[in-house]
């Protein structure tokens, strides 16, 4: 039978000579700092090198030498086709007589979903080192079985280590150490920290063992072999030296609802409404490609970040007007707006005329951000702007390669500032070169931006109070302190297409014990729905997951309301970290000074006139000392308003007990309607009959029971609220016809009527 010849496995002999290669001072310091952990039998650690650092070659050079070089298999980790690529060219093109001295070759094989690269089932046990997708064997993981039977060492590699607290990274690393006595695990990453706490936490439980400053291997909060700042390495000229160039637009975006508003605050990548705004965008995008003509020379090969594939295409025509010299490349994703994608190879020949040359300036979207080595690049245009530090120092990455490496002296970073109306806080550049603090926001900085989503959602409050077609009556009821909230859930997680979401879940007094109490019950609902072993459910279960907790954690009574979303999103980032976000106190915020009714209280002492009132209030709106209240409100109208409200409660506080009733509705008994018919109309009512449902199921040993199939659980999301007798039949909403079913005995009985 005819054969054909692949890349996708194979054998990679030893260079019988020198490497001519010399590693830099960090590197050097990176494989001693290695081969002090590795005393260990067992061990897990991150190695920081910034984006240019060389993490890629620091790795694979120690590990031909201590792995491969002795006989113990790697398994190295990436979520992406290219970072796979680039892993198995760095281990052949470094496989050099110095790094091999005990063995003349190695077989490898690279696996993940491309159709350039191998399947899983076709993993041997003669592979010395495994290449491969987390989703491809996150998917088949018994397929490393035949690979892993009867060795005692492995080394596991992860790339790109800041993705690995997603579950089925983890999920992974948990298999081979069942499998494997002794696991070595390097992670690699530019980026160890999120910008949230809780995204650390979850890696400090991967990432357990480090080497201190004395050269000694602990146990830390944070395992790191090595690290060294990127201002370190600038300092080394190893990076170049970023020049900042800032260009202002002029163009407005300060027309933004609130949904857009907060998706881009809480999306790393621009919500498709915006960014079409701006690709779409004539006068801005010749602002952008005349300001790179007027210094071409100075600024050399450059790569442009653009919005989406309509940006790019219309950013390339504009820079092609007097000849070839810009192409784009974008992820395989699909655009949402054009249904356009551009495969691996057209993207492969796009890279190598821009490496040849042959294109002075590569536009791109959503790839050229991780593991691309493109050093002759001398300038970034940021022609979009983004929320996330992470993904601003990997963009910014690709122009910092310095002499010392075959890069440039300095590198220009050019940034295209828009009039979004301070409604965003953008990441600047320049706070990613602030030394030891380049990836993590300050404290100040993040207070202030869980504040200004605060303020967002009291925002939606004032549209809603504004919208004459909205009942707000039940909510101006509320006394206002009840409406600051006491804290926030704040999370990240990664969709299929490997984009990080960024979420603030704001929580009330009313809210907090039920969200603590969803949490806590979260493994179990998961199991309930064979999601254990899910990271991305579908959008319906998401729905069905999201209806349970309602009924089982919330009501509608609830004010300020319950937002479906953030129920969603929370149950999306348990799904991939199998652990609870992080809750933050606003412990530092000082709720005195948002009181309202103080406020107003002092008003009506002084009896203020309307000039008086404006005066005092616009005093306190502009003062530096009460800051705190311009972050909390968002809109100065918002809080005029709610002056306004509560003042009005205490001149007349019969206000809000009157009802405009202008129409005699027919009338119908309670138990004659729906359970979600009469949360609406008695919330507390409701609220018992299904308390007294599930303590009639209750058992002696704390768990409840389903009434049709006798399954128990203790934890009440298992289990659903169902009429015996249906409605429809001439059932009622009474205790006696109410009992707790299993989601699947409900499922069947709801077939049969």
């Amino acid at each position: 039978m005819q054969t054909v010849e692949t890349t996708s496995f194979g054998v990679i002999s030893r260079i019988e000579s020198s490497n001519p290669r010399t590693p830099y001072q960090h590197q050097v310091e990176a494989f001693r700092n290695l081969g002090v952990i590795n005393k260990n039998n067992k061990y897990s650690t991150l190695v920081v090198l910034p984006t240019g650092g060389g993490k890629t070659y620091t790795a694979s050079t120690w590990l031909l030498k201590n792995a491969i070089d002795k006989k113990i298999k790697v398994l190295w980790l990436a979520h992406r086709t290219m970072l796979l690529d680039q892993a198995l060219e760095s281990f052949r093109k470094f496989a050099y007589l110095e790094n091999l001295p005990s063995v003349p070759n190695f077989t490898y094989r690279v696996v993940s979903g491309a159709p350039h690269h191998d399947k899983t089932i076709h993993i041997e046990p003669t592979d010395n080192l495994l290449v491969i997708s987390k989703d491809s064997i996150g998917r088949n993981l018994d397929r490393l079985d035949v690979w892993l039977e009867n060795e005692s060492r492995l080394f596991l590699v992860v790339d790109e280590a800041h993705h690995s607290t997603a579950k089925t990274y983890r999920r992974v690393i948990q298999y081979v150490r069942e499998k494997v006595e002794d696991v070595k695990i390097l992670g690699l990453t530019a980026t160890p920290t999120r910008t949230s706490e809780s995204e650390q936490g979850l890696l400090a439980k991967i990432f357990t063992d480090g080497v201190n400053s004395d050269g000694i291997a602990v146990n830390n909060e944070l395992g790191i072999a090595y690290s060294v700042s990127l201002q370190d390495l600038i300092n080394r000229r190893i990076l170049s030296k970023p020049i900042q160039k800032i260009f202002y637009t002029e163009e407005k975006f300060t027309d933004l609802s609130l949904d857009e508003i907060n998706n881009i605050m809480q999306l790393d990548v621009l919500p498709d409404s915006i960014a079409d705004k701006m690709a779409g965008n004539a006068n801005r995008n010749r602002f952008i490609v005349n300001k790179y003509f007027e210094d071409a020379e100075l600024y050399g090969p450059t790569i442009v970040f653009a919005t989406n594939i309509i940006h790019a295409i219309s950013l390339c025509k504009l820079f092609n007007e007097n000849g070839r010299i810009a192409d784009y490349v974008v992820s395989s994703i699909k655009d949402s707006a054009t249904g356009a994608s551009i495969s691996k190879e057209e993207n492969e020949r796009k890279i190598k005329e821009y490496q040849d040359g042959t294109l002075k300036v590569l536009v791109n979207v959503n790839i050229l951000t991780e593991g691309v080595d493109l050093p002759q690049t001398k300038t970034v245009f940021l022609a979009r702007p983004t929320t996330s530090t992470i993904l601003m120092t990997q963009m910014i990455g690709r122009a910092l390669r310095g002499p010392a490496a075959g890069g440039t002296e300095e590198a220009y970073i050019v940034s295209f500032v828009d009039d979004w109306n301070e409604n965003i806080m953008w990441v600047n550049p320049e706070t990613i070169f602030n030394g030891d603090n380049e990836f993590r926001e300050t404290e100040y900085n993040n207070l202030t931006k869980n504040i200004r989503s605060i303020a967002i959602s009291k925002i939606e409050e004032f549209a809603k109070i504004l919208d004459s077609q909205v009942d707000t009556s039940e909510l101006e009821k509320v006394d206002f302190m009840q409406r600051i909230p006491v804290g926030m859930y704040v999370f990240q997680y990664t969709t299929e297409n490997e984009g990080d979401v960024q979420c603030q879940v704001i929580v009330y007094d009313n809210s907090m014990e039920a969200y603590a109490t969803m949490l806590n019950d979260m493994p179990y609902l998961l199991e309930e729905y064979d999601l254990t072993d899910v990271e991305h459910p579908t959008d319906e279960i998401l729905d069905e997951l999201e209806a349970r907790c309602f009924e089982s954690y919330f009501n509608n009574y609830m004010i300020p309301p319950y937002r479906r979303s953030d129920v969603i999103n929370i149950i999306r980032y348990f799904c991939q970290k199998d652990n609870a976000p992080k809750f933050y106190k606003f412990e530092q915020v000082d709720r005195s000074r948002l009181d309202i009714k103080k406020i107003a209280q002092h008003i009506y002492d002084q009896d203020m006139g309307a000039r008086a009132q404006d005066e005092y209030l616009d005093n306190l709106w502009d003062s530096q000392d009460e800051e705190i209240i311009k972050l909390f409100f968002g809109r100065k109208a918002y809080f005029l308003k709610q002056v306004d409200v509560e003042i009005l409660k205490i001149r007349r506080p019969d206000i809000y007990d009157q009802l405009d009733n202008n129409v005699k509705y027919g009338k119908r008994n309670l138990d004659e309607l729906p359970l979600k018919q009469i949360e609406e109309v008695d919330p507390m009512y409701a609220k018992r009959l299904r308390e007294g449902v599930y303590f009639a199921a209750k058992q002696p040993n704390g768990q409840y029971k389903c009434a049709i199939c006798g399954r128990t659980s203790r934890v009440k999301s298992v289990f659903q609220v169902d009429h015996i007798k249906a409605m429809n039949n001439g059932g009622k909403s009474v205790p006696e016809n109410l009992q707790l079913l299993c989601r699947k005995c409900n499922t069947i009985k709801s077939d049969k009527e």
